[in-house]
């Protein structure tokens, strides 16, 4: 038996794959336009449980690109993590976490911690 490699779905290739799962298509047929085995659309369908799961969101209490630009500046011009959080009206153990997840204070960039904190959400 030959054995392909792992596929990582693309967000775009998800969608399809739901667009196409609405329509009524098999998971053979999605398979095939994917040159997959059902094997590899199945896990995605399966998780919940055939309904197409609504967009990610961010909370709304959570960190912004504008908060973390302010960190990533903040730490910049040596201001401390208390005196950043009091301007963004933040707990300073929440900017002390953000720094410290993200390389701390010598290697915090917003942009990089924005990314990861995307990808970090369920």
């Amino acid at each position: 038996m030959k054995y392909r490699p792992r596929v990582f779905f693309t967000d775009k290739q998800k969608s399809e794959i739901w667009d196409r799962w609405q329509r009524g298509e098999s998971m053979s047929s999605i398979g095939r336009g994917f040159d997959r085995g059902s094997s590899s659309i199945y896990p995605l369908l399966a998780r919940t449980g055939g309904i197409r799961p609504p967009d990610r969101m961010r909370s709304r209490l959570a960190l912004t690109l504008i908060d973390r630009e302010e960190i990533s500046r903040g730490l910049r011009a040596k201001v401390s993590l208390r005196s950043i959080a009091r301007a963004l009206k933040r707990s300073p153990s929440t900017i002390s976490r953000e720094v410290r997840r993200n390389g701390g204070t010598k290697l915090y960039r917003a942009a990089r911690s924005d990314d990861a904190a995307w990808s970090r959400v369920p």
